[in-house]
């Protein structure tokens, strides 16, 4: 079967994610207007974002349970639906208290389809170009930040907050209609219960997988939840610089998204991420131990973006490998960890900095990244080639 065949429905996908992405950090970029409209400070704009976090953290594990019988197609379906609704109802909110409930009901309509799209473009291809799909899909998170948020914001400034969100949500019915035209009936596979979560994380290079994805995303919120004040503090760049430096991390981060596939398939699963996290590591020791120059920033920001991004995609692929038959629930529980680990690192970046000052703030990020490589090492202690399965058709691949 060829995957080819399938690239428009990974791109619906792909388009579901960037909505998805876009609804959870737009509000960063439109602080300022929602705080003025709505009579708040923009602290409690940014806790926006964190609501939005733990809810989608909370309930991702629990979506493949509780919506598992409506097949995966239709799980796809009324995730982008319910986040419609909730960007709806975030343009309409009258007040904070009602903006917060329409974040939790996009969050959970976030739960829903995330995992679920993940899962959808690991059945479409063959076991050998899983890698490669499932950086497809996640290419749409990565452009969210790149494009999605810079786009929301000078939308937010000219046409107002509300209108920005509206027109999220309309993105959000576009992508619900692509997917629903071009990605074909799935075999449901397993039912995912709630008695699933004990043997899922009993499997052997699970619990470690699932910790090495939080502590991995912990690392990098605790500098890039902070990075405009960081760079500030750190590199002396002013608001240009930090805009555009941003805009280069979201494109080198879109860069190695891409790579992501090819090098899964030339050195396998767990080399890629254990490269990915020496990258990683390497830039975070730049930033630490580098003089305080503009162009040292953009460089190590640069090599950060690219190595990071090469882990998600060959992570999902790890985790559908261990446990084939509930890839929702592993995915699931990836997803949630990753959100967690966002929330975790914005408050370890945000506590931190005062304290510690930005010279040592990466020296924090390093500690977390150190624990993602020791989860890393203990999740392939037996399972040393856990993505070589046999390849397969997309529809018995689900069985």
């Amino acid at each position: 079967m060829s995957s080819r065949r399938f690239g428009p429905a990974l791109w619906a996908l792909a388009l579901g994610y960037f909505t998805f992405g876009t609804s959870s950090l737009a509000v960063v970029g439109l602080s300022a207007p929602i705080s003025g409209d709505l009579h708040v400070t923009q602290a409690q704009v940014g806790l926006l974002v964190t609501v939005f976090a733990l809810t989608f953290a909370l309930t991702a594990p629990l979506a493949p349970v509780l919506l598992g019988r409506l097949g995966r197609k239709s799980v796809l379906l009324t995730g982008l639906a319910v986040m419609a609704a909730g960007g709806v109802a975030a343009a309409l909110a009258p007040n904070y208290g009602m903006l917060c409930a329409a974040r939790v009901l996009t969050a959970l309509g976030g739960a829903a389809f995330g995992p679920a799209a993940s899962v959808a473009g690991s059945l479409l291809v063959p076991a050998e170009r899983r890698a490669r799909a499932l950086a497809t899909v996640f290419a749409g998170m990565t452009a969210a930040t790149v494009l999605g948020v810079p786009l929301s914001t000078s939308l937010g400034q000219s046409i107002g907050w509300r209108w920005t969100t509206l027109g999220v949500a309309a993105l959000t019915l576009i992508a619900l209609a692509l997917v629903a035209a071009l990605v074909p009936a799935l075999e449901p596979g397993t039912p995912t219960t709630a008695s699933a979560f004990r043997p899922v994380l009993r499997t052997t290079g699970v619990l470690p997988a699932i910790t090495t994805t939080l502590a991995f995303m912990a690392a990098q919120f605790a500098v890039y939840g902070v990075a405009g004040a960081y760079l500030a503090d750190r590199f002396h760049a002013t608001p240009g610089q930090v805009a555009a430096l941003l805009l280069v991390f979201g494109i080198a981060g879109v860069a190695g998204n891409a790579l992501a596939g090819r090098v899964f398939e030339r050195l396998g699963g767990s080399a890629t991420i254990t490269v990915a996290l020496a990258g990683f590591g390497i830039a975070f020791a730049a930033l630490l131990l580098a003089p305080a120059r503009f162009a040292v920033a953009v460089v190590a920001f640069t090599v950060w973006a690219a190595f990071s991004q090469l882990f998600q995609a060959p992570q999902q692929a790890r985790l559908v490998a261990l446990v084939p038959d509930q890839r929702a629930l592993g995915l699931a529980l990836n997803a949630s960890s990753l959100y967690l680990g966002m929330s975790l690192g914005s408050l370890l970046g945000s506590t931190l900095l005062p304290a510690l000052g930005a010279a040592w703030l990466p020296a924090a990020g390093l500690l977390p990244l150190a624990l993602a490589a020791a989860a890393h090492r203990a999740s392939g202690r037996h399972h040393p080639h856990p993505t070589s399965t046999p390849a397969v058709p997309a529809t018995a691949a689900s069985r």
